[in-house]
């Protein structure tokens, strides 16, 4: 009989283990089906979708199958409970933050993620397998991967709070020639750190967590020493390359748990973000071992003084200039975002499309303060995909667009960038509005961008100032060109 019911436990932890694993190949395609849909804004939410079902369905199969020595998961109740107030406080956030605020979430959010897999390597620590401790000593590679993940998430989540705040106003930048040595001295030792706890023998690791806790000091410390410098300009790569420290320190924590689903997500999160920050390099041109090191791309004010007259355009001849020219190409930035005029943007370009204006949007990959941002924006307002151009794209036909019309965009075409060799943005790819036959641009006032420098576009001989907020303006304008008809 004992035989039978031994048989019997043996069969029923068997086909819960193959269930579970199962699920968990099920979840990680989910994970890489979403991450695909993710880069369309037509099948983007549907990605979201299908990601999150995977992630529930890791969770729930990991509730009910998961066993440890034998036995189910224990304080199934408290794992619940936060579960349920994590899902109440994110959602509570995310419906209640404004499409400006976006890039300070997804830092706060990135922080939370990397905060996380710091916290499973400092608890783990002291369960390290006592059988690996005598066989090798601290010299193994549960050791490492805990060691790796309390740093990589310890750095994400300092990192990640300096530029949540940094975006949100709340933080300068402190530049300082001394920082890229002081970077590269905090990275040596957390190195040195790494390498003289694992070639301890074979001690407590209670004895080692001293050690352990300066290292998360340090790790912190060096997260914050590398963000604090970067300008305004530059922190798109910076959150780019912060998400995808948070992907390298989740997968360590699939590494430790052997959970091949979060080492899937971790991979494919850590993967992603790497290849959005070479992206964001490229479009920034800047190098990555310097963002790294965190020496580039100050903001620092423009003290050169103005730069010419502007002329301004009033609401009425606005509205004849966009109504009566061929082709036009709206520049959005931050600004759009701020005045939440994407709705009425779509509408003036649904009213100038049927006088016969063709309409298109330019688009740099960091306008907005953060990869994608002006592309959500305008996805949000059901504008067609297709009208949306690239920069190279954009600046291929930008001597041939009559009328280039900038909403709120500063920094992301200023030909400072092109023109003056000592400016904090020297050297961005930029979109090149100066090369339209004529220039609108919506602006609450001569303030400067986020790169804290004077913006030579606005002193151009065929730039036309519309001061205003951007949605009282764009509604005025669509009513001038209405009264037209």
């Amino acid at each position: 009989m004992d035989e039978v019911i031994k048989a019997e436990e043996l069969f029923s932890f068997t086909l819960g283990e193959s269930i579970l694993e199962i699920t968990y190949i099920i979840a990680s395609v989910l994970f890489i089906v979403g991450l695909k849909k993710l880069s369309h804004p037509d099948t983007a939410r549907r990605g979201n979708i299908w990601a999150a079902t995977g992630m529930a369905l890791a969770i729930v199969s990991t509730l009910v199958f998961h066993k440890q020595d034998g036995e189910h998961i224990h304080n199934i109740g408290w794992i619940v409970a936060a579960i349920a107030t994590g899902t109440l406080i994110g959602t509570l956030i995310a419906r209640r933050v404004q499409m400006t605020a976006m890039p300070q979430l997804v830092s706060f959010f990135n922080g939370m993620g990397g905060a996380a897999a710091a916290l499973i390597s400092l608890m783990e620590f002291p369960h390290i397998s006592p059988d690996l401790i005598r066989a090798h000593g601290m010299f193994n590679g549960q050791v490492l991967v805990i060691l790796l993940g309390l740093m990589i998430g310890s750095v994400s989540f300092s990192g990640s709070m300096i530029a949540y705040g940094k975006l949100d106003g709340k933080i300068s930048d402190i530049r300082s020639g001394l920082l890229r040595i002081v970077n590269m001295a905090l990275l040596v030792l957390l190195v040195a750190f790494i390498v003289y706890i694992m070639s301890l023998g074979a001690v407590e690791p209670a004895s080692v967590m001293p050690l352990l806790y300066a290292f998360l000091a340090i790790s912190l410390l060096y997260g914050i020493s590398f963000v604090m410098p970067i300008g305004g300009a530059d922190m798109p790569v910076v959150i780019s390359l912060l998400n995808s420290f948070t992907g390298v320190a989740a997968a360590m924590g699939g590494f430790l748990y052997n959970n091949q689903v979060m080492l899937t997500g971790g991979i494919l999160v850590g993967s992603a973000g790497t290849i959005l920050t070479i992206l964001m390099c490229k479009a920034m041109n800047r190098s990555l071992s310097n963002v790294i090191l965190g020496a580039f791309g100050g903001s620092k004010a423009d003290d050169s003084g103005e730069a010419g007259q502007i002329k301004e355009i009033g609401i009425s001849d606005a509205a004849v200039l966009l109504n009566y020219s061929p082709k036009v190409l709206i520049i959005p930035g931050y600004g759009l975002a701020v005045a939440q005029a994407q709705m009425l943007t779509r509408e003036v370009d649904h009213k100038l499309g049927q006088n016969g204006v063709e309409v298109h949007y330019a688009i740099h990959p960091v306008a907005g303060r953060m990869p994608g941002h002006m592309n959500v924006l305008l996805a949000e307002a059901d504008i067609p995909y297709d009208k949306l151009l690239e920069s190279e794209e954009a600046n291929e036909q930008m001597q041939d667009v009559d009328l280039a019309v900038v909403i709120g965009a500063n920094d992301v075409v200023n030909p400072a960038a092109e023109e003056d060799p000592s400016s904090p943005i020297a050297g961005m790819p930029i979109l090149q509005a100066y090369k339209a036959k004529n220039i609108i641009v919506m602006k609450r006032g001569m303030g400067l961008g986020y790169a804290g420098i004077e913006n030579k576009l606005f002193y151009n001989d065929k730039t036309r100032m519309l001061f205003g907020n951007a949605k009282e303006s764009l509604q005025q304008v669509l009513n001038e060109i209405k009264n037209m008809d």
